[in-house]
């Protein structure tokens, strides 16, 4: 996939949790300084800054952590009614191996001291920040051809111990990696997942429910 400049609207619309579409190459180190930078610049509560990035490219640990994740996902599907069970088979939540780089990005709650500006009230704000880092890192993946898979099927507990990960919280592994394309449609909504709202079901006037 070719690097072509976009806007950041472009960027958003463009984006995709990428599964399949993996290339097998491996993200060349310049570029991914680039899209670590990115996402270093997000803003955060109290400019903690509580993010870390931890990148995997190490074989066994990538088949391990696969290996993980399958189980997981297997799991999953053994739950689910057979209507759903039927539409969850054939949607990929995987793309660990095929990527080449796993960056977890992990939360460091302790990060800023006891008295961060702006968590005095709503705690979460600190994990929100490392959300943000890594939507600046998808959008700057997207700018630079690269694809970017969220994985969530996994034990916190597994992931903390794989990465070494001993005070601070695995909050992503993101499959990183060239791609041949990104869908036009997402995943979840190709299979019948579900679909997306539409934006007028989620905007509210002056009141949660005033629509319109």
């Amino acid at each position: 996939m070719s690097t072509i400049p976009m806007s950041v609207h472009d960027a958003i619309a463009a984006r995709r949790d990428v599964r399949a579409e993996f290339s097998g190459e491996v993200v060349a180190d310049d570029v991914l300084e680039r899209i670590l930078t990115a996402a270093h610049r997000a803003p955060s509560v109290g400019n903690t800054q509580p993010w870390d990035f931890v990148i995997v490219r190490n074989e066994d640990t990538l088949t391990r952590f696969a290996a993980h994740v399958a189980q997981c996902r297997a799991d999953f599907a053994a739950s689910l009614p057979a209507d759903r069970a039927e539409t969850f088979d054939p949607i990929r939540v995987e793309g660990i191996v095929p990527s080449g780089t796993g960056i977890v990005v992990t939360y460091d709650e302790s990060r800023g001291g006891n008295h961060v500006l702006g968590r005095a009230t709503v705690r979460d704000t600190g994990l929100l920040s490392v959300a943000l880092a890594i939507e600046n890192l998808w959008l700057a993946g997207v700018a630079e051809g690269i694809g970017v898979g969220w994985v969530s099927f996994y034990d916190e507990e597994f992931l903390r111990d794989l990465i070494g990960a001993v005070d601070v919280r695995p909050v992503a592994w993101l499959c990183v990696g060239p791609v041949t394309e990104l869908q036009e449609v997402p995943d979840l909504e190709r299979f019948g997942w579900r679909p997306r709202r539409a934006l007028s079901d989620a905007v509210h006037h002056e009141r949660w429910g005033r629509r319109g």
